[in-house]
């Protein structure tokens, strides 16, 4: 094998072996079993296929040579490994509980991946030839482990037992909790009582999370919202940064978010991991997995209203919210009924769209590609932010007049207004309101929709539930912004007055004020909804903070 330079000698020194023997796997079969620091394989030693140089991807190797990244497994124990959410390794008797444990078994408990970027919790049993070489085994995989310092030890885990479909005390005492146990990861359990409970509490206590290596969201897009304002809001105040200010930069949160999808949607956790399993979830926690993840601040002049991870909306999906809210009795189904209102209805908005575009490097359209695992579009995109913004920050003088040079508008009549920060996949959407958003790059996805026939908006609706490209319609485009903001038809823009006194005397400038005058029919304004939540302003400003958060996630892998 050949490297370059030092990198050839860190790469054998993980590939040293730490140790080796011949075990037995179950109880028949005699294998061969090597410990190095990266891998743990083992071979049949009455098959005569070599393992050769497979190289390390996950769980690989060939069926006579199977291989388990260190990285990648979840904990060694003593004893066969019965436990109530695993299942045995392929070719394991699934009879072994029923028999009489070997004395000097050990079993390593890892992940296999399966369809649909689901991950399962897997078992593989070996048995010594007597105590002292259990032991050795046993040691030798635990200090491996002890080597990962991005693992959790320790969590703060919220409990939302009313959203979704009710079941998410259920989801953690059954399927995360004994995974977090057997992990060896500790956690204090709060069960939320109220709406914001979390949120409040993570603002409370800002000053006494340094105990916990993350926070673990068990419920839907909402109960993530609320963790995220909680732990954000604190990371500010923290820092004495003021939220109000919309050109403030905010301070990254250290503390990473773990979500248990147990929401009616669960979009969030979807477009991060790529599906809504909470197995699945559980797992990367415990691996210690971090994908940073931009936020976008809204405000309205200079007050803050909100933050946002996934999708800001005007128009149509903003009317859904609102009509939806009238019905909260029908649970889950007040969307569907709200939805086909909606698009009857067919009403659209005037307004002024402006916002500052993405470098060239970053713009749409093109070669679409989307935001997966080691994105490097991630890794590269919010390299150049503080250059690109720095003279962004200009007073609203510039802005207004254009002389800046980098700010654009729409105007015009619009049934929606869409803002992604990600690619808002579901299941009843694999491919997400903007398949090509990323997670990381310091940019949302701008998307107007104008004035069409309903049978125009319809198709482009259908294919947010299919692999079409719902953009490609000629009352549709996009735009990846780094900021923006709108005005609807009755408010427009006012030059601050440039007397700098009235600032010293206290005086409050209005960047918006009507121009409708009394007995004018006022344009009809719609609701501005931001991840599930209406906005009590309809002319906002949005900023996108680049890498805020991070969450216990790699991103949607390649399959």
């Amino acid at each position: 094998m050949e490297g370059e330079g030092g990198g050839e000698g860190e790469e054998e020194a993980e590939d040293a072996v730490v140790l080796s023997s011949r075990l037995l796997r179950g109880r028949r079969q005699q294998v061969d079993v090597r410990l190095t620091r990266r891998v743990l394989t083992w071979k049949d030693v009455n098959k005569t296929t070599k393992c050769g140089n497979v190289g390390f991807g996950h769980f690989s190797g060939t069926a006579a040579c199977p291989r388990i990244q260190v990285c990648e497994i979840v904990a060694v124990q003593d004893g066969d490994g019965t436990h109530p959410i695993t299942e045995p390794a392929e070719g394991e008797a699934v009879a072994k509980q029923h028999k009489k444990p070997h004395p000097h078994a050990f079993t390593v408990c890892y992940v296999r991946r399966s369809a649909q970027h689901r991950w399962l919790s897997r078992d593989v049993t070996f048995c010594c030839g007597h105590q002292s070489l259990q032991r050795q085994w046993i040691t030798a995989v635990q200090q491996n482990l002890a080597l990962l310092s991005n693992r959790p030890r320790s969590l703060l885990v919220f409990i939302n037992p009313h959203g979704g479909r009710q079941l998410a005390v259920w989801i953690y005492d059954r399927k995360v909790a004994p995974l977090f146990a057997r992990a060896g990861i500790s956690a204090d359990v709060i069960i939320t009582e109220r709406a914001n409970h979390a949120r409040d509490h993570l603002r409370e206590q800002r000053g006494n999370l340094d105990k916990y290596d993350g926070v673990v969201c068990v419920g839907g897009d909402g109960m993530f919202s609320e963790v995220l304002h909680g732990l954000v809001s604190g990371t500010q105040a923290n820092h004495g940064v003021d939220q109000d200010r919309p050109d403030a930069r905010l301070v990254p949160c250290s503390l990473r978010i773990g979500i248990i999808p147990a929401g009616s949607t669960d979009c969030v956790c979807y477009s991060t991991t790529g599906t809504n399993d909470p197995v699945t979830s559980a797992l990367h926690i415990i691996l210690g997995d971090s994908q940073p993840m931009d936020v976008c601040s809204v405000h309205s002049d200079a007050a803050f209203l909100r933050y946002s991870v996934s999708l800001l909306g005007y128009g149509f999906y903003g009317d859904v919210l609102a009509n939806s809210e009238r019905n909260r009795w029908m649970g889950p189904l007040r969307y569907d009924l709200a939805g086909v209102r909606t698009f009857l209805s067919h009403q659209y908005y005037e307004g002024s769209v402006w916002f500052v575009p993405a470098p060239e490097t970053q713009r749409l359209p093109g070669v679409r590609e989307q935001c997966v695992a080691r994105c490097h579009v991630c890794q590269q995109g919010s390299c150049s932010e503080k250059m690109e913004l720095k003279h962004l920050s200009d007073d609203e003088d510039k802005f207004i007049k254009g002389s800046g040079g980098e700010w654009r508008v729409v105007q015009g009549k619009f049934l929606a207004i869409n803002m992604a920060t990600m690619s808002c996949a579901c299941p009843r959407s694999p491919q997400g309101l903007s398949p090509s958003a990323h997670l990381a790059d310091g940019t949302a996805d701008l998307i107007l929709v104008r004035g069409c026939s309903r049978f125009g908006f319809f198709r482009h609706l259908l294919r947010h539930t299919n692999a079409d490209d719902q953009f490609d319609h000629s009352f549709v485009e996009v735009h990846r912004v780094r900021r923006f903001r709108f005005q609807p038809k009755n408010q427009q823009l006012c030059v601050a007055p440039e007397d700098p006194s009235g600032a010293e005397k206290g005086t409050k400038t209005h960047t918006f004020s009507p121009i409708c005058r009394a007995g004018e029919e006022v344009p009809a304004q719609s609701t501005w909804t931001c991840d599930g939540e209406m906005l009590p302003h309809a002319a906002i400003q949005v900023r996108v903070q680049g890498k805020l958060i991070r969450l216990f996630a790699r991103g949607i892998e390649h399959q």
